[in-house]
């Protein structure tokens, strides 16, 4: 038997983000399976970008690219969107 407080103590409390953002981008970071060489680059473009456009390349990715490595489709539907039709809130 352990002691209640070895219990408490052994507990991990996990941060919540910080930043809106940071949750999108840690959201696309799971879904499309980016490699951890490629994960700064999903904070920078969630950073730098309104979320309406970032969210709506990450949904085309995941209607459009069903095989194969599609964060690089995420990557190319951001280079070739506009993003400044999107308001910043």
């Amino acid at each position: 038997m352990q002691k209640i407080g070895d219990i408490f103590s052994q507990k991990k409390t996990i941060k919540p983000p910080a930043y809106e953002w940071q949750d999108l981008a840690l959201k696309i970071i799971h879904d499309l399976a980016v490699p951890n060489f490629k994960r700064s680059a999903v904070f920078k473009v969630c950073k730098e970008n309104p979320r309406a456009f970032v969210e709506k390349c990450f949904d085309e990715t995941k209607e459009l690219a069903h095989s194969g490595e599609s964060w690089r489709y995420f990557f190319k539907l951001i280079d070739q969107g506009n993003s400044k039709t999107y308001e910043k809130k």
